[in-house]
C-alpha cells in the first residue's frame, strides 16, 4: 500500500518524465532523419553534377575528334574543363583552368569514362571530376571536366528549413505527450485528491474508478479492495478495543472496590465499635480473583498479538497423545476424561501453541460437560483429526460460528464461568488456521446431547 501510494503521489514526475523521454527520443529520430535527408539531397547532387560534367565532357571529346576544338567552342556551361593528350601536356582549357597544370586525376584505361574526386585540380579545395576517353588508340587524348564538390548542405535554404523541422517536431511531440500524459494520469490525479481526504474516522470514502478497462481502472479497483479490507480491519480493531475495555472494566472496578473498602476500614477486626463487615482474606481473596482475571486476559491478549504477527511459531514433530496427557493432568478437572487413541498421532508445529489450543478446548469442554468429556484422536487421509465430545447442552447452530468470535461468550457460558475471559475459543481456532488446520463445531455422531469440537491440521 505504501509502495501504491508512493507511485500515486509521483504522477506529476511521471508525466513530466514521460514527456521528456518523448522528446528525446522524438528530437534523437527527427536529427537522424534530417541527416538521411540531407545525405540523399547530398548524394542527388553530387549526381546531377556528374551528369552535367559528362555530358560537357562527351560534347568537348566530340569536337576535339572533329579537330573543331576551339577556345570559343570549349566554352559551356562547365566553366572548368582541361584537354590533355597521352603524355598529360594540357593541349586546351577553358578560362576558368588556364595556368594551372594538368588535373590529378587518373585517365581511363578500359572505359571511356571514369568519375571521382580530386583534390588536386586549382591547388585548394576538392572537385567533382569526369575524365572522357577521345579515342581508343594508346595516344589517345582526354578530357576532364570539374565542378566544385557539394558541401554538406548543397542547399542551404532547404537545410535550414529541414534544421527547423527537427525542434518543431520535437515540440509537436512533446506538446502531444504532455496532453495525452495528462488524459491518461487524469485518473490517478483524481485518486491521489480522494486519498489525501480519507482518513482513519473517514474510511467508507472510496477512490473513483474510470469507465475504461484499463491498467488505471484495475489499480482503482485494487485501491478500493484495499480500503474495504482496511475498514474492516479497522472496523474490527475498534470493536476489539472496545470489548477489550468493557472485559478489563469489570475486574478493574471490583479490585478497586476491594482495595478501598480494606483502605477505609483498616482496623475494622480489632475495633468492635466500628459495625463494618471487612474481612482481610476475603478482600485479598477478591482481589486476587480479580487479579487473576485481569492476567488471563493479558494472557490471552499476547497470545493473540503473537498469532497476528506470526512470531515465535517454531515448527517441531508433536505427540498428540502425548500433549492431550499432559494438558489433562496439569490440573484437576470437574469432568471425567477419556482420551480414545489407536495410534501415534503426530504433526508438525509449535509445541507451546498447540498446548494452548488443547488447554483451552479441555477447559471449554470440561467447564459444559454433564460429566464426561471425550477425546478422540486419529490420523485422516492429509492429516490428522481430534474431536473434543461432551456431555453438556450442546451449542445451537446459530451460535457455531458466534462462539469463534473474540470476547463472545454465551449466556450458558456466562453463567458457569464468570470469570472466563471469551477469547480461549478464538485463540484456540487462530492457533489452528497458523497451523493450516481447522476447528469447527458440530453435533455428536451418537445422537447424544452435547458439543463436538472437531480440530483438523495437516500431519506435515
Amino acid at each position: 500500500m505504501n509502495a501504491l501510494w508512493r507511485w500515486i503521489r509521483r504522477e506529476p514526475e511521471i508525466r513530466v518524465r514521460v514527456t521528456v523521454s518523448a522528446v528525446l527520443v522524438s528530437g534523437l529520430l527527427a536529427t537522424a532523419l534530417y541527416v538521411a535527408v540531407m545525405t540523399l539531397v547530398r548524394r542527388d547532387e553530387v549526381a546531377d553534377q556528374q551528369r552535367i560534367l559528362a555530358r560537357t565532357g562527351r560534347r568537348v571529346a566530340a569536337l576535339v575528334r572533329l579537330d573543331r576544338l576551339t577556345e570559343s567552342t570549349i566554352t559551356g556551361n562547365v566553366d572548368l574543363v582541361q584537354v590533355v593528350d597521352a603524355r598529360g601536356r594540357v593541349l586546351a582549357t577553358t578560362p576558368g583552368m588556364k595556368g594551372y597544370p594538368r588535373v590529378g586525376f587518373p585517365a581511363p584505361k578500359d572505359d571511356d569514362r571514369l568519375d571521382g574526386v580530386t583534390c588536386r585540380a586549382r591547388g585548394h579545395g576538392c572537385y567533382l571530376v569526369v575524365a572522357i576517353r577521345v579515342d581508343d588508340t594508346a595516344d589517345s587524348r582526354f578530357v576532364y571536366t570539374l565542378a566544385r564538390r557539394p558541401g554538406l548542405v548543397p542547399r542551404p535554404l532547404l537545410g535550414a528549413a529541414l534544421a527547423l523541422c527537427v525542434p518543431l517536431i520535437a515540440g509537436l511531440i512533446g506538446y502531444g505527450t504532455w496532453r495525452s500524459a495528462g488524459r491518461t494520469l487524469r485518473p490517478v490525479n483524481e485518486i491521489r485528491r480522494e486519498l489525501d481526504e480519507i482518513t482513519a474516522s473517514d474510511l467508507e470514502r472510496r477512490v473513483p474508478v474510470p469507465p475504461r478497462d484499463d491498467e488505471i481502472a484495475r489499480l482503482a479497483r485494487s485501491v478500493n479492495a484495499t480500503l474495504d479490507r482496511l475498514e474492516g480491519a479497522v472496523a474490527k480493531q475498534r470493536a476489539f478495543v472496545s470489548d477489550l475495555s468493557h472485559e478489563l472494566r469489570s475486574p478493574l472496578t471490583g479490585l478497586r472496590t476491594e482495595l478501598e473498602l480494606a483502605l477505609s476500614y483498616p482496623d475494622a477486626d480489632a475495633d468492635a465499635d466500628v459495625d463494618v463487615d471487612v474481612d482481610v482474606d476475603e478482600t485479598l481473596q477478591a482481589s486476587l480473583k480479580n487479579t487473576e482475571r485481569l492476567q488471563a486476559v493479558v494472557d490471552d491478549l499476547q497470545a493473540l498479538a503473537r498469532l497476528d504477527s506470526q512470531e515465535g511459531l517454531k515448527r517441531e514433530p508433536v505427540d498428540l497423545h502425548e500433549l492431550a496427557d499432559q494438558e489433562i493432568l496439569r490440573r484437576p478437572r470437574r469432568a471425567g476424561v477419556t482420551i480414545k487413541d489407536d495410534e501415534t498421532v503426530v504433526v508438525q508445529g509449535g509445541r507451546k501453541e498447540l498446548a494452548r489450543l488443547f488447554a483451552n478446548l479441555i477447559d471449554n469442554a470440561d467447564r459444559h460437560a454433564a460429566s464426561t468429556l471425550t477425546i478422540d484422536l486419529r490420523n485422516v487421509p492429509g492429516g490428522v483429526q481430534v474431536e473434543f465430545i461432551d456431555d453438556g447442552l450442546g451449542i445451537a447452530p446459530g451460535d457455531r460460528e458466534r462462539i469463534f468470535e473474540r470476547f463472545t461468550r454465551l449466556a450458558d457460558s456466562v453463567h458457569r464461568d464468570a470469570g472466563g475471559t471469551g477469547l480461549g475459543l478464538a485463540i484456540a481456532r487462530d492457533i489452528a488456521v497458523a497451523h493450516g488446520g481447522t476447528l469447527t463445531v458440530t453435533d455428536r455422531e451418537d445422537g447424544a446431547r452435547g458439543a463436538r469440537f472437531v480440530l483438523r491440521l495437516p500431519s506435515d
